[in-house]
């Protein structure tokens, strides 16, 4: 198959412009260190925690970006978008902010405690089958209803412009890394990892993570070319969405490797992340956790930003937790 490549690409300039943007409405996020992970893997390890964000999530980051950007005209019929959960309670918490509607397309199979959050922000949430197909073809029949502003979770150069801020205040925040690490569905957090460090600290390697049994990225890397899965099952909730030409430009020309897990070890890198740092992350931002405890060899000695995407969890489905 032929990649399409992306209408537009975003630059160094729209990361800064997008921070400056907006630097209101998002949190500067802590980075965390922990002795027990350093120990347990060889590396000195910088958690970026955006399990502290607004709405619980790097997403807001992009969503915020999008929404603030619209001029006042785009903005009056609201904006409208499909997601598992981070992306929706987002854009839900940023059109909120500008008193704009938002349009959700969610898969039934989302985690409750997401919809509640979407709902809280002012959300209204359509619902969909838990695939690729059903969520693009119930999204065009509610954007159609709507006229609504249409910002894509991750292939959007607003929206990924938006999440290299994060990446930006982690070189901020440290003196120096030898490599960033981050989970990758759609690619959105990766992409704007990759444009911000190509950029600003060309010299840092960058690393995604994902399950193996949502390993589309994986193969697309070491095939050349997208590969989409429409429909995987993992406990990585998040993570579950193919590669799209904008994110696909920057995987393929900037990301030095891709690594996997098993359902397993997402699990307990979430367990022992809980445990042992006391902070609540969701299953997709345990996946880099567990790469890096599976790949020790490659991360020893070396100082490694790990980016934590978010900490919204359903806590009556803990997955540690047996029914």
């Amino acid at each position: 198959m032929k990649d399409m490549a992306p209408e537009y690409i975003p630059t160094i300039e729209d990361v800064l412009a997008a921070h400056k943007r907006i630097e209101p409405y998002i949190h500067r996020t802590p980075v965390l260190t922990s002795s027990y992970f350093n120990e347990l893997t060889g590396a000195e390890l910088f958690f970026k925690c955006e399990n502290f964000q607004k709405a619980g999530a790097f997403k807001v980051r992009g969503a915020s970006n999008a929404v603030f950007g619209l001029s006042d005209e785009m903005a009056e019929k609201g904006v409208a978008t499909h997601s598992s959960g981070n992306h929706a309670l987002s854009l839900s918490y940023a059109a909120g902010r500008r008193g704009i509607p938002c349009n959700v397309v969610m898969p039934r199979t989302a985690p409750e405690a997401k919809k509640a959050a979407v709902r809280g922000y002012g959300g209204i949430i359509t619902e969909c089958e838990p695939s690729t197909t059903s969520r693009e073809e119930v999204f065009a029949e509610v954007q159609e209803r709507t006229g609504a502003e249409f910002v894509h979770p991750y292939n959007d150069p607003r929206v990924v412009a938006g999440q290299g801020t994060c990446s930006k205040e982690l070189m901020e925040q440290t003196d120096g890394l030898d490599c960033v690490i981050a989970p990758i569905g759609g690619g959105g957090m990766v992409s704007g990892t990759c444009l911000t460090l190509s950029n600003l600290a060309p010299e840092v390697k960058i690393y995604a993570a994902e399950p193996e049994q949502a390993d589309d990225a994986y193969r697309s890397f070491k095939a050349g070319h997208i590969i989409a899965d429409d429909a995987p099952v993992t406990i990585a909730d998040g993570l579950k969405v193919p590669l799209k030409d904008l994110t696909w430009h920057f995987v393929s020309n900037h990301v030095t490797d891709i690594f996997t897990a098993s359902e397993e070890e997402i699990i307990d890198a979430m367990k022992l992340t809980w445990q042992r740092m006391k902070i609540v992350i969701e299953a997709s931002c345990a996946v880099p956790m567990a790469t890096i405890l599976k790949n020790k060899d490659v991360f020893a000695g070396k100082r490694v930003g790990v980016i934590i995407t978010g900490g919204n969890v359903d806590m009556d489905t803990l997955p540690w937790i047996k029914g």
